[in-house]
């Protein structure tokens, strides 16, 4: 191994060791470049997630489209994600603290956000845990418990794993190229985000379902 990348992980395990301690503070620029990288990590990991999952969801063996974007990214697990860490950051040092507020918040967010989405949508569902496997402790389709066990679980990937990284990332690259990369991800998904929810309803273009269909891809109706 050589003396560079012997370096690197020893400097990575220093900012493990310093972020699980209170004293460790970030500049405001480091929490805001944090916080859009997470954002567009989560909506991809919950992209793959359901890809997956619903691939045995579905009964047929069969993959299905997931979301509602052009890129693989689905916004409730980076608002979910976002919440999570803004929650669970001064609880870091208490893993077990932090699986417990993680499905708390994550169940808010999935039932608040199904049930606004069903009322103001008419009866329309994003996601219908009526209908799945593994549903126990269904509320209302809106969230199971085997829903918010996952994130409990993926929410100490994210606290102990991705979060460490990317501070770890912040301090290899300058501050500039931290920002840059991180506004530029941040950036392509809000795009992609607001021409399939505005943009494409308002002057009726077709959105990312409409081109996935086209291609053959099937959504879970």
């Amino acid at each position: 191994m050589s003396k560079k990348k012997d370096g690197r992980k020893i400097r990575l395990k220093m900012v493990f060791d310093e972020y699980m301690k209170d004293a460790m503070r970030l500049e405001r620029w480091r929490w805001v470049g944090l916080l859009m990288v997470l954002a567009v990590f989560a909506g991809f990991f919950g992209w793959v997630y359901e890809f997956i999952f619903y691939y045995f969801d579905g009964g047929t063996g069969e993959f299905y489209m997931q979301g509602g974007n052009f890129l693989p990214w689905i916004n409730i697990y980076a608002i979910g994600a976002v919440l999570i860490v803004l929650c669970c950051w001064k609880l870091r040092r208490y893993p077990w603290a932090v699986f417990l507020l993680a499905m708390v918040v994550a169940g808010v967010v999935e039932f608040v956000g199904g049930w606004l989405v069903y009322s103001i949508g008419n009866g329309t569902r994003y996601w219908d845990y009526n209908t799945e496997i593994l549903n126990f402790g269904n509320i209302g389709g809106f969230v199971c418990l085997r829903s918010v066990l996952f994130f409990g679980v993926s929410a100490l990937f994210l606290m102990y794993a991705v979060v460490p990284v990317v501070i770890w990332l912040s301090r290899k690259m300058s501050r500039r190229a931290f920002l840059v990369l991180a506004i530029s991800m941040f950036a392509i998904v809000m795009a992609d985000e607001v021409y399939n929810l505005l943009a494409s309803k308002f002057f009726d273009w077709p959105d990312a379902m409409e081109f996935y269909r086209g291609l053959g891809w099937k959504y879970l109706t």
